[in-house]
């Protein structure tokens, strides 16, 4: 069976468009969350997101191609070019009959839709736009990364809501580990701060409503928190065989040891008791790394912000690392405090995060820790990050509907 590395990394973030400059950010503690200038939010009850500021697609994309694509696409096509030119990656004619893209998405392109919503309503349905369909369904971010870098092999979209991206990276590793794949580009995308998007969320009463305090409203594991905040964003990894990276002489950032993959088969949007469907995420991947629990040194977990959320993850991981979590040798933080909850995108920058952390040997903070909540007992890594050697990293992801994912990454070979 192919071991699977990782070559090369993009990102586009709230907290930088670029690896180098989100990195940079995280590290020291930056947070990316600011009022919503996407749309006006002056009637919501959550008026702040993590948007992706400054962004302009046409340094990624043709001008006349950006017609053809909904702000996650863009994205998206930022990150994967980001990663392609971060791993030095030249595909032969032979390389590209087998090269994939799988990148994850949660909802697609509302923005679109809103606006065609009000076009078909205000003009008719003879002024819809033929590149409304094209520009908003969540596989054309695969869709137009394989088109953009000619990749043939396998390309699609797995979408299953915040845990979208993770279980992209998983697959892609099943499919390089079986032989089927020298390579595939594979990640995340997401960007719902519209309208439909923020509204739907402060329906749910999902979104912090600390407007005053931007910056400081993604608090997880704190007393203070009151949910989530909504962010955009994408990340792409280079995804390769050992084989295939060390023929061409790659930089492996860190190798993909571990992917589980789980249902809570409990409710619609609560998490499990004590986190169980979590519980068994993490355990098969550590069974599919074959690792003890005592030898992961960092997680980044889900950690949203959210009351009952992060109490039953930290309880699932109590449960599985036992002593070595309690006694406080497992460092957990949460990079959401910083850039807020990319949905779809999130599982994808949080495992080259995890990637970055093993290759740097830094431990990103989570932020807005000034009181943490005494149910959630672990070391959280509170407002600095940390110096610390670490030989595998745990990147957890899950989403409404029970989903759950886990990775497992590991020093560079």
């Amino acid at each position: 069976m192919e071991r699977v590395v990782i070559t090369g990394i993009g990102l586009v973030t709230p907290n930088g468009i670029g690896t180098g400059e989100s990195w940079k950010s995280i590290v020291e503690g930056q947070p990316g969350i600011a009022p919503i200038t996407l749309f006006d939010a002056s009637n919501y009850n959550s008026r702040i997101a993590g948007e992706v500021k400054s962004f302009d697609p046409l340094q990624f994309i043709e001008k006349k191609k950006i017609k053809e694509m909904a702000r996650f696409v863009q994205l998206s096509m930022a990150a994967s070019k980001l990663a392609v030119k971060d791993g030095h990656l030249e595909l032969s004619d032979e390389d590209r009959e087998t090269a994939g893209c799988f990148i994850g998405v949660g909802l697609g392109g509302l923005e679109g839709i809103e606006a065609m919503g009000r076009t078909l309503v205000e003009k008719g349905p003879s002024r819809i736009s033929p590149y409304f369909i094209p520009s908003v369904i969540a596989n054309l971010a695969a869709g137009q990364v394989s088109i953009a870098l000619g990749l043939k092999g396998p390309s699609y979209c797995i979408t299953s809501a915040c845990s979208s991206s993770a279980h992209a990276i998983g697959e892609a590793c099943e499919w390089i580990r079986r032989g089927r794949a020298n390579l595939i580009v594979a990640g995340g995308s997401e960007s719902t701060i519209t309208g439909l998007g923020v509204g739907g969320f402060c329906a749910m009463f999902a979104l912090s409503r600390r407007n005053d305090e931007p910056g400081r409203a993604s608090r997880p594991f704190d007393k203070g928190r009151d949910g989530f905040v909504i962010g955009e964003g994408a990340g792409t990894l280079i995804l390769e065989s050992l084989t295939h990276a060390k023929k061409r002489g790659a930089t492996i950032y860190a190798e993909i040891t571990g992917y589980g993959a789980t249902s809570d088969a409990h409710h619609l949007t609560q998490p499990a008791p004590e986190g169980a469907g979590a519980q068994r995420s993490m355990r098969m991947a550590l069974a599919d790394a074959k690792l003890d629990p005592s030898r992961i040194d960092y997680m980044n977990a889900h950690g949203t912000s959210t009351q009952q959320g992060d109490i039953q993850e930290s309880r699932a991981i109590e449960h599985v690392f036992g002593d070595h979590a309690v006694s406080k040798k497992l460092w957990v933080s949460s990079t959401k405090s910083m850039m807020g909850h990319l949905l779809g995108g999130a599982g994808a920058v949080e495992a080259a995060l995890c990637a970055l952390a093993i290759a740097k040997g830094v431990v990103p903070p989570t932020i807005n820790l000034d009181d943490q909540d005494p149910e959630c007992r672990l070391d959280y890594v509170p407002n600095v990050a940390r110096e610390r050697r670490i030989d595998h990293a745990m990147s957890n992801s899950f989403g409404f509907g029970g989903t759950n994912c886990s990775l497992l990454l590991s020093r560079a070979p």
